[in-house]
């Protein structure tokens, strides 16, 4: 997540009040470990707001506007043609249809999208979201939720369409209905979680995870990567069930936005397939 001290919201959930600063890496973001951090995996979902309550229509419009810009040139570019074809045609298209079943739409979830009005990753990012909501007619709307965003940009990601949570869920959405958890980027505890909450085949098998690369991620722990192994053991425990598409960022513009990320899709068959976790 990126984020600005005019940005930096408080999460009522932690028992200090304190929140993680959140620093940008090579354009994107990335979280400062704290003790909170650590903790963070074991919290409940709770209510939340943003800790500014100002803003104003000439603020707003300001940020509308490098919102459609990004979508406009997004839109336009190799890289999204490149991704909405490889979504529309098959393997990719199978996994979909068999997540979808029976249903006729999806739920689109995002989590830890960062400060849209600060960086230009999260607007890509999100950009590819909306893009996706408008051209596929099997997205029903979009849930978005990050606890550094502002009043402002609450307001713009509601004149986009979305939908912003007023629940820090701490990623533990549970798939009761088929789900595409879009998470460009976010930190390995957070998809965690999210696995962790759904760690049932049927629920499993109704989500669909675009963010990063688990492969990668079973790569660093085979380096006694300390902190993959801690924050991630769902991640690499899902690695026997899991199906995953790599994309291609194109070009070197949408490389700090998309770089390394991938379409995940979960099938499990059995209760046995899951290890148990501590």
């Amino acid at each position: 997540m990126a984020a600005s001290a005019k940005t930096l919201a408080i999460d009522k959930c932690t028992s200090n009040g304190e929140w993680t600063v959140v620093l940008p890496r090579r354009g994107n973001r990335r979280r400062k470990v704290t003790k909170n951090e650590i903790l963070k995996e074991k919290q409940e979902p709770c209510e939340w707001a943003p800790t500014d309550l100002q803003t104003d229509p000439s603020r707003e419009a300001a940020l509308m506007q490098k919102m459609e810009n990004c979508i406009n040139k997004l839109g336009s570019s190799p890289f999204y043609h490149t991704l909405r074809n490889e979504v529309q045609t098959s393997p990719i298209s199978d996994h979909f249809q068999r997540v979808l079943g029976s249903e006729h739409k999806i739920q689109m979830v995002i989590y830890g999208i960062g400060s849209i009005e600060t960086y230009e990753p999260p607007r890509l990012q999100l950009s590819l979201a909306i893009l996706m909501k408008r051209h596929f007619h099997w997205i029903r709307n979009i849930e978005v939720f990050d606890p550094i965003l502002s009043v402002t940009e609450s307001r713009v990601l509601e004149a986009l369409g979305c939908s912003v949570m007023s629940i820090n869920e701490h990623g533990r959405r549970q798939a009761l209905n088929p789900t595409m958890f879009f998470m460009p980027h976010c930190e390995a505890v957070l998809y965690n979680n999210l696995l962790q909450a759904n760690w049932k085949v049927n629920l499993l098998n109704n989500m669909i995870l675009f963010g990063n690369s688990f492969e990668t991620y079973q790569q660093m722990s085979e380096f006694k990567n300390l902190h993959v192994l801690k924050s991630a053991r769902h991640v690499l425990a899902a690695g026997g069930f899991t199906n995953e598409f790599k994309i291609n960022t194109v070009s070197d513009y949408y490389y700090n936005a998309f770089h390394d990320s991938s379409w995940h899709f979960f099938s499990p068959v059995l209760e046995t397939d899951l290890p148990f976790i501590n």
